[in-house]
């Protein structure tokens, strides 16, 4: 299977769970930010549990990923300020717009039609981010490739903090 069909796949199943689970409701999520229900925690918890429990598994029979090939491992960051900081953007962002950025694309197929202000915002937040940490490293376009032992194909490494130089002259 190609690359963009299985992140499709992929994409379509993660949707139908969030839609199927109530994760999309503006209601399941405002009652979780609100400490009403531990249904969103929960839900959470198991899934954060599963993947650290799958991932490790994957790593000790170093399997292969299915569409790469490659080795399943990734390298340990420590938290800097940039993570911090992007955490509790991040945070004030889903309380004020009452939406994770994850089903933003459901909301929208199920009529949601707000939604399309959090994609605009979700869009604007992230050109912003891609401009600013470009400055940084001294280019004018795009962010730069970081160094990473996991290897992606558009090799963007998603354990980069934002904000800093990434390329072999820093």
């Amino acid at each position: 299977m190609r690359p963009r069909a299985a992140a499709a796949l992929v994409g379509v199943v993660f949707g139908v769970t969030l839609c199927w689970t109530g994760l999309t409701s503006p209601v399941v999520l405002r009652d979780g930010l609100l400490f009403h229900s531990a249904y969103l925690y929960l839900f959470f918890a198991s899934a954060v549990t599963t993947a650290f429990l799958g991932l490790r598994l994957l790593r000790a029979r170093r399997a292969r990923a299915l569409l790469t090939g490659q080795p399943v491992r990734w390298a340990a960051v420590r938290p800097a300020r940039p993570h911090v900081v992007g955490a509790l953007l991040f945070g004030v962002g889903w309380a004020v717009a009452d939406a994770c950025p994850g089903p933003i694309a459901t909301q929208l197929g199920q009529g949601v039609w707000w939604s399309l202000a959090t994609i605009v915002g979700l869009t604007v937040g992230l050109r912003l981010a891609g401009r600013r940490q470009a400055a940084r490293a001294g280019g004018a376009g795009r962010p730069r490739r970081a160094p990473s032992s996991i290897s992606s194909p558009s090799g963007v490494a998603p354990a980069a903090p934002v904000g800093t130089r990434t390329d072999s002259a820093a």
